[in-house]
């Protein structure tokens, strides 16, 4: 019978293999998946993973998708490289559209270069305070982060509808649920004409170099990672696992308010009742599968974007349900954490009469 072995020490080939390992058994179920849907595999997974890449227009899409699930994946794996599990970030991507649409709305008539990055500030400081929450619940009552920031989601969700429903909603715009369309000072410039590539793509690169450069050539980079990995260690060596608690959940906050005032200062231009399709969520599986590491948030972030546009493209040209681009990130999160378990543990063959005997 097959048994897993505990190995002496971690597989360091299998930390980075897992990842391809996963990717490649996440094929392969696509392929039983489409067969038992009725359509042609090597149809299925062209218009998945080809298809929109097959134009200059497709590669573009891809950068806007991959933007908002770069930024905050890269965030989270900061925060879960210190032990911090922050689940919440699309609430905290909400709150950041929220404040930084309102400065837009509430200077719809001033045209400045000003405007633009006061929307930014005011996005970030959205979802900072929205993170601080369960950073201070945290540290003040031990309270569950995962619990806590994940119920907020649910809230700022509401509450970006009941704006929209009344205070922010467009005056001129027949009753419907959404504010008015920001103007052109408020909206992110366009990077490659003729496509909806904006100024967020490079913001993101830009946050991917960032971390890096924070998580390997600073102290707080080091306080991280030793009060992730040892956190009793952490302590003994002076450092505040409060403070580790408190600067990761802002950082994440931060990162996924921006994200979300890029979404609606690009690609969407207005605040509407539902601005995100689930990147807070999403960016947790782009989080384990680049190893919580900033170049690998940046690499995963772009396949993960590519499974929105080949879902996309699969709804169109064979008629499968939207639904199966949900289907595809869980199946590669479910091999992801399978495969992860051979990183400690190995598989051996132990006949039944040495079971018995063990």
């Amino acid at each position: 019978m097959l048994a897993l072995e505990k190995r002496p020490e971690h597989s360091q080939a299998l930390v980075y293999l897992s990842p391809l390992i996963a990717l490649i058994l996440t094929l392969a179920a696509g392929v039983v998946l489409f067969f038992v849907l009725g359509v042609s595999p090597a149809r299925a997974l062209y218009a998945f993973f080809v298809y929109p890449l097959t134009s200059a227009y497709g590669w573009a899409e891809l950068g806007v998708k991959a933007t908002p699930l770069v930024l905050i994946g890269v965030a989270l794996s900061l925060g879960f490289r210190a032990g911090v599990w922050n689940i919440g970030a699309e609430g905290q991507l909400t709150l950041g559209a929220i404040c930084g649409g309102a400065v837009a709305l509430w200077l719809y008539e001033v045209d400045s270069v000003l405007v633009l990055p006061l929307m930014m500030l005011c996005g970030m400081l959205g979802g900072m305070s929205w993170a601080a929450i369960p950073a201070l619940l945290k540290t003040r009552f031990n309270a569950n982060e995962i619990l806590t920031s994940l119920m907020l989601t649910y809230i700022a969700t509401l509450l970006l509808s009941l704006l929209v429903h009344g205070p922010l909603r467009d005056p001129d715009g027949f009753n419907f649920p959404e504010s008015r369309i920001f103007g052109d000072s408020a909206t992110l410039p366009i990077l490659w004409a003729g496509t909806r590539l904006h100024l967020g793509a490079a913001l993101a690169a830009l946050a991917v170099a960032g971390t890096w450069l924070l998580m390997s050539r600073t102290l707080i980079g080091f306080q991280i990672r030793v009060v992730g990995q040892a956190p009793a260690a952490g302590r003994h060596a002076g450092f505040s696992v409060n403070r580790m608690v408190w600067f990761s959940l802002l950082f994440g906050g931060g990162m996924a308010g921006l994200a979300g005032l890029l979404e609606v200062a690009g690609p969407i231009g207005q605040l509407l009742p539902t601005i995100s399709p689930g990147y807070g969520f999403t960016a947790i599986i782009v989080a384990f599968v680049g190893r919580l590491h900033p170049v690998g948030a940046l690499l995963a972030g772009l396949l993960i974007a590519l499974s929105y546009l080949g879902g996309e493209s699969a709804q169109i040209t064979l008629n499968l349900p939207l639904a199966v681009t949900g289907v595809f990130q869980g199946m590669l999160l479910f091999f992801l954490l399978a495969c992860d378990v051979l990183i400690g543990y190995r598989i051996r063959y132990r006949s039944l009469a040495r079971m018995r005997h063990d």
